[in-house]
């Protein structure tokens, strides 16, 4: 007589990004994360006007490093550095009032800095964006200078628009 393993049913994980990214919420977006097997999978639902944008990176690199099947699910806003976040997720769902905010990087500083060392973040941050514009454009699957003409001008994108360029999934929420 063969024996049968039973199957293990983990419960869903679920992450709300909300609000904007920054130190506090970042660390417990990251632990959540890091505490999930590699290859888990994952929803993140997002209402977010972006924040830090190194906390979104670090988020999204580690949704693609641990190789998450993450789906990411917007119910609100979805702009600025929470773009990266939603971008490196899998699965991407999106309501057809979803509002997304692409816009050049912000650079905000309360530190004390000499003039050598500002050039040399200014430096930085000249790169840092051209780096994360080609990184959304590639996880998006949308033509980079569609992305560099919204980045531009600053521009309110619609989860119907993106649904139109295959970057997101439509969900047309009803009330029950």
């Amino acid at each position: 007589m063969a024996k049968t393993r039973a199957r293990v049913r983990r419960p869903a994980i679920e992450i709300a990004l909300v609000g904007e990214i920054f130190d506090e919420n970042e660390k417990d977006i990251i632990n959540s994360l890091l505490d999930m097997p590699v290859g888990s999978s994952v929803t993140i639902y997002i209402d977010s006007s972006g924040g830090n944008v190194y906390a979104a990176l670090a988020i999204a690199n580690i949704l693609v490093h641990r190789k998450l099947k993450a789906t990411a699910i917007v119910v609100g806003e979805c702009s600025s550095s929470a773009i990266l976040v939603f971008a490196a997720c899998k699965k991407r769902q999106v309501g057809p009032h979803s509002v997304f905010l692409f816009h050049r990087i912000k650079w905000r500083s309360e530190k004390d800095a000499r003039s050598e060392e500002a050039a040399q973040w200014a430096t930085h941050f000249k790169w840092l964006e051209s780096e994360v514009d080609e990184l959304q454009a590639r996880l998006l699957g949308i033509d980079p200078e569609v992305m560099k003409r919204w980045i531009a001008e600053g521009c309110f994108v619609t989860g119907r628009e993106l649904a139109e360029l295959r970057a997101a999934e439509i969900v047309d929420f009803h009330p029950v």
